[in-house]
């Protein structure tokens, strides 16, 4: 069913067992269990969805699972009309809650190519915004923009702002 629906889609939004999972597209050289990510097998796992689907723009959230509670996060999106990949920065988090992960990392690439971003803003933005999400307890996304934007721009820190 997903195949036949996907043909539809402009904007693919998965991950790496989706792909593999329902489409049966693996990346190559990567180890999910063990953290180990191929940056050249997922370019080509969305190439495979392009070609197969027909997708103007594929993006990928990344993530290396060092432990149950400690993850690195990052994304990566392919526009098939320039035939171009972006990535986001790496993010190491602490996890809190992944539920709404997903869902936060599409809202915010919805909302930044909305916005006007550039490719490599949207996916930094939607990098950022699933990072966040997964340090706040809940389903819901309590962050703001300027909370997003001041992490994409390196405000790592874990300080308290005032």
């Amino acid at each position: 069913v997903m195949g036949e629906l996907v043909k539809y889609v402009d904007v693919l939004i998965a991950n790496e067992e989706d792909a593999e999972k329902v489409f049966g597209i693996k990346a190559a050289d990567t180890n999910i269990t063990g953290g180990e990510l191929s940056d050249e097998g997922y370019k080509d796992v969305a190439r495979q969805l392009v070609d197969r689907f027909g997708c103007k723009k594929i993006a990928i959230t990344l993530r290396e699972s060092i432990s149950a509670s400690v993850n690195n996060w990052a994304a990566m999106m392919y526009d098939a009309e320039k035939k171009e990949f972006y990535k986001s920065k790496k993010y190491t988090m602490n996890i809190v809650d992944r539920v709404g992960g997903g869902d936060s990392f599409g809202s915010g690439l919805i909302y930044a190519l909305l916005s006007g971003c550039s490719r490599q803003e949207a996916v930094e933005y939607a990098a950022a915004a699933s990072a966040l999400k997964q340090t706040i307890e809940g389903d819901v996304n309590r962050v703001s923009v300027a909370e997003v934007r001041s992490l994409m721009g390196g405000n790592a820190s874990g300080r308290v702002q005032r």
